[in-house]
């Protein structure tokens, strides 16, 4: 893939970010696995899939660990995505969880801090955590992940829109539940989804139907599930490649373009929801 046929949304901020970008649940856990973990997001990079996303909570800092390798001497390079976890989220921990992430992934600013899920601290202690990081110099800008519509509406209590940068949360074919009313909401408030596991960890790449449109199209299953995520414009999508291979086949989805015969026998295997549905989670 050349860099020139990445497609880039621009954030609430008014910041560009690619819409395609690298996952890293997973990585950092076992020792003999991180050399090619790294090499694998440096060829990412390379490539033009820039942003990348991470956790605390992920090997326990193990793959911020990785990812601060893998993006040493080219931090300018990067669009750099961290969360919080909820229980770290208050006006003190955020602040401590957040330098924790920055000392592991060795920069001194993190493009992106999300928390990570709603948790029992209340929502404006940590916006207000989120705001003073922004202040400090050491967040560009902060969003959420796993929060439903109610969530939402109660964080637009205590935030203003502009600052809430993304939504990240589970979906692909399998996961559309959040159609119904939380891409909508999204949509209509100019927020972003950020979709994780948008190939439900390779459990959806035996489906017949992605079988059917794969061999239309002389690619992979996971290539059009892939293309099937990035055929809404407001979504970015993170997923994780293990190896160098995986990496070329997911850049691969880029230049699918699904047709409407595609998208018939995709609805027929897994139809669009008709009622709300609760926010599902990996």
């Amino acid at each position: 893939m050349a860099r020139q046929h990445m497609r880039y949304i621009a954030l609430p901020s008014g910041d560009d970010t690619p819409v395609f970008g690298q996952g890293t649940w997973f990585m950092g856990e076992r020792s003999s696995d991180i050399q090619r973990e790294i090499q694998t997001l440096q060829h990412g990079i390379d490539r033009g899939l820039t942003l990348i996303d991470t956790a605390e909570m992920y090997a326990d800092g193990g793959a911020e660990k990785v990812v601060g390798a893998a993006i040493k001497g080219r931090r300018d390079d990067v669009f750099l995505v961290s969360k919080v976890l909820p229980g770290n989220a208050s006006a003190t921990g955020t602040i401590a969880a957040c330098e924790a992430s920055l000392k592991r992934l060795g920069t001194d600013y993190i493009d992106l801090y999300l928390l990570h899920w709603r948790g029992h601290i209340p929502l404006e202690e940590t916006a207000n955590a989120m705001e003073d990081l922004v202040e400090q110099g050491k967040i560009g800008q902060w969003g959420v992940s796993n929060f439903d519509v109610d969530d939402l509406n109660e964080l637009m209590t205590v935030a203003e829109n502009e600052q809430v940068a993304v939504n990240q949360v589970l979906y692909n074919l399998s996961r559309r539940g959040i159609e119904y009313d939380l891409l909508p909401w999204c949509r209509s408030n100019s927020m972003p989804i950020m979709a994780y596991s948008p190939i439900e960890q390779a459990r959806l790449l035996e489906h017949p139907a992605l079988t059917e449109v794969a061999k239309r199209h002389q690619a992979t299953a996971a290539q059009i599930a892939l293309a099937w995520v990035l055929r809404d414009h407001n979504i970015i999508t993170i997923p994780k490649a293990s190896t160098i291979e995986h990496m070329v086949e997911n850049i691969g989805s880029l230049s699918i373009e699904l047709q409407h015969e595609d998208y018939v026998t995709l609805d027929a295997a897994f139809p669009p929801p008709s009622r709300k549905k609760p926010l599902e989670m990996l």
